[in-house]
C-alpha cells in the first residue's frame, strides 16, 4: 500500500468529493481505501471519491466511488470540478474525459463549467430495471420516471419536494427490486416555467445537498412528461444548476469549487489494511 496519497477536497453546490491523481503510475485506490476515506467522522468524508487516470482517448480518465466503497458510473459534479482544475492547469477553455459514461466534452463558461453528460438512457433494460415496461410511468406508488444517465435514476414529480421524507422514502427504493443495481431517487415539483426544486438521495451515499446526474435525469424526466421545455433552471438543496437537453447530449452547467489539498498519511492507510 502506497506510504502517502495526496488529494483534493473539491465541491460543486455543497455535492462533495476527494480528488486523487494517479496518473503517472500515482497511487491505487481500491474499495476498501475508498470507504475508509468516506468515512466523515474517522476519514475526510466524501459523496464520491474520483480518481483522474491517464488516458490515451481523452485529456483525462475518471473513475468513481460511492461513500460505501461501490463503485458510480457517472458523477456529473464531480467531472465539472475535475474539468475546471485541469483546465486550470492546462490553461484551456475545453476538455475531454472518458468516464463509464463515454467520451464527455466539458467547456469553461465564464466562472462556471459545462458538462455534456451524454444522451439519456430510456429503455427500461438500458437503465437498467428488472423487466420491461414503461419507463415514464414506473408501477410504483407515484408513478414516478427512469431514466438512465451512466447511473440509474426514478424521479417523482410530486407537490412540494420539502415536505417529502426523503432519507425515509430514499433508503426504502434504493433497494427495491425493481432496480437491479439498485437506484438514485428524486423528488422534484414545478416552481415556474422551466423552473423545478429537487432533493436527491443518492445509492450508496444518502441524502446529498446536489447530484449532478439526478439534475440530467430530473430535467430529462420533467421534458418527457411535458412539465417543462428541455431547457431548465433546478433549485437543490446546495444551489442552481442549469440543464439543457440538446440534440448531443444532455448539458449541465454549475459553480464549482476547489477547498483545499491534502496527504493521508501512512497511519491512516496502515488502518485500512
Amino acid at each position: 500500500m502506497t506510504h502517502q496519497i495526496p488529494f483534493m477536497k473539491m465541491h460543486g453546490l455543497g455535492n462533495d468529493f476527494v480528488i486523487v491523481d494517479s496518473r503517472n503510475h500515482g497511487p491505487k485506490i481500491s474499495a476498501k481505501i475508498a470507504q475508509g476515506l468516506g468515512d466523515r467522522h474517522r476519514g475526510v468524508g466524501f459523496d464520491q471519491l474520483a480518481v483522474i487516470h491517464d488516458s490515451p482517448d481523452a485529456d483525462v480518465a475518471l473513475t468513481f466511488f460511492n461513500a460505501d466503497g461501490s463503485t458510480a458510473g457517472a458523477c456529473g459534479n464531480a467531472t465539472r470540478c475535475i474539468a475546471q482544475y485541469e483546465m486550470d492547469r492546462q490553461q484551456v477553455t475545453s476538455l475531454s474525459l472518458i468516464t463509464e459514461r463515454g467520451n464527455l466534452t466539458a467547456l469553461r463558461c465564464g466562472d462556471m463549467v459545462s458538462v455534456n453528460m451524454g444522451h439519456p438512457l430510456l429503455n427500461w433494460d438500458e437503465i437498467p430495471l428488472a423487466r420491461a415496461m414503461d419507463t415514464l410511468r414506473l408501477p410504483l406508488d407515484g408513478t414516478p420516471t427512469a431514466t438512465g444517465m451512466g447511473n440509474p435514476h426514478c424521479t417523482f414529480f410530486v407537490e412540494n419536494a420539502d415536505a417529502v421524507d426523503l432519507a425515509g422514502r430514499g433508503s426504502a427504493l434504493e433497494k427495491n427490486p425493481l432496480f437491479p443495481e439498485r437506484i438514485n431517487v428524486q423528488f422534484a415539483h414545478v416552481i415556474g416555467t422551466d423552473h423545478l426544486r429537487m432533493r436527491v438521495w443518492e445509492r450508496g451515499v444518502g441524502v446529498t445537498l446536489a447530484s449532478g446526474s439526478s439534475s440530467c435525469a430530473t430535467a430529462v424526466a420533467a421534458a418527457r412528461l411535458g412539465l417543462t421545455g428541455r431547457k431548465v433552471e433546478i433549485q437543490l438543496d446546495g444551489g442552481a444548476i442549469y440543464i439543457d437537453w440538446q440534440h448531443d447530449g444532455v448539458w449541465m452547467t454549475g459553480a464549482t469549487m476547489h477547498v483545499f489539498d491534502g496527504t493521508l498519511t501512512a497511519q491512516f492507510l496502515e488502518s485500512l489494511r
